[in-house]
């Protein structure tokens, strides 16, 4: 299946600019630009942007890469579900972001869209798409979570209304720490392996749902950027940043894809939060807000279909 490259790439470097000019207006302060380019003669050519914050007024951490590499075979990550093509050459573009809101009242955010080609010899390439974006609050408002999913089910309904729930639980299941047997935050929509619509509306979906990011996340980092806050909940976002962590490096399959590709580190693990704390068997106090994340948000729920009054905080 063919594809034009050069329209694929115009795409995300769109996107990620966009993203970027919003969110540096809604931080306040600049984002950190760095262009990179791997030349021919590595085990991964191509170049990318790297657009970061740090010590932001809203943001502690935050990133948002484009990415546009090739390679003379594709690594397991990338083939989990397409053995056949392990070891074909590929090329692969998007863009990824996550964002670690100082304020443990404003949720940290996840958000990719990506295309992959492989090049089996003596076929046509075969391309598929990936991406969505999740939600992980510290501190759940049911409103934030309905917000989030029903924007990206407004993202998916024009290509039909099957995508959204299949999407939704696919989220639910991918972002799911087995080892510890909870989810890693509210969710979202999520879909890998993608191109049974054709490529044109495949890639459509893709750009929908990437174009409906700072729609889903902005207002709530709007809303809750003002929130008082202490030590306290300081010290339990740190706690939950833990879990964070151990699912970027032990399931997510772009960063295992990103390293086992040879792909640059300092872009790839632009996702860890700054400040991170573990307690060996921690378990929060009945009745406190901490408690309520685990028995009211870190669960399933068909969000989008739920009424919040209206005002509701």
């Amino acid at each position: 299946m063919s594809f034009n490259t050069a329209e694929a790439r115009a795409y995300f470097v769109g996107l990620q600019a966009r993203i970027v000019d919003a969110l540096a207006e809604l931080d306040g302060s600049p984002f950190l630009s760095d262009s990179w380019t791997r030349p021919e003669g590595e085990r991964l050519q191509g170049d990318g942007i790297s657009r970061l914050v740090e010590e932001g007024q809203l943001f502690e951490r935050g990133g948002c890469n484009f990415s546009h590499v090739r390679g003379a075979s594709m690594p397991a990550s990338a083939t989990a579900h397409r053995p056949a093509l392990a070891g074909a050459p590929f090329e692969a573009m998007g863009v990824s972001l996550v964002l670690h809101p100082r304020n443990p009242y404003v949720p940290t955010v996840h958000m990719n869209v990506r295309l992959f080609a492989a090049m089996p010899k003596d076929a046509e390439p075969v391309v598929w798409f990936g991406g969505g974006m999740d939600l992980t609050p510290y501190y759940g408002v049911e409103a934030d979570a309905v917000h989030f999913h029903r924007v990206c089910r407004q993202a998916l309904a024009p290509f039909g209304d099957e995508f959204h729930p299949r999407f939704k639980r696919w989220c639910d299941e991918y972002f799911f720490l087995k080892h510890r047997n909870e989810p890693r935050g509210v969710g979202g929509i999520f879909f890998d392996d993608f191109n049974e619509l054709g490529f044109e509306r495949s890639f459509a979906l893709t750009r929908s749902v990437g174009d409906a990011f700072l729609d889903a996340y902005l207002p709530i980092a709007r809303r809750r950027r003002d929130h008082p806050y202490g030590e306290r909940e300081r010290d339990f976002q740190a706690y939950r940043r833990g879990r964070y962590v151990e699912f970027n490096l032990v399931f997510d399959r772009g960063t295992l894809f990103g390293l086992q590709s040879g792909g640059r580190t300092e872009a790839i693990l632009m996702s860890m939060p700054p400040l991170v704390r573990w307690r060996y068997a921690w378990q929060p106090e009945a009745g406190t807000p901490e408690a309520a994340l685990y028995a009211d948000f870190l669960r399933p729920r068909d969000w989008a279909d739920e009424t919040v009054s209206e005002g509701a905080e």
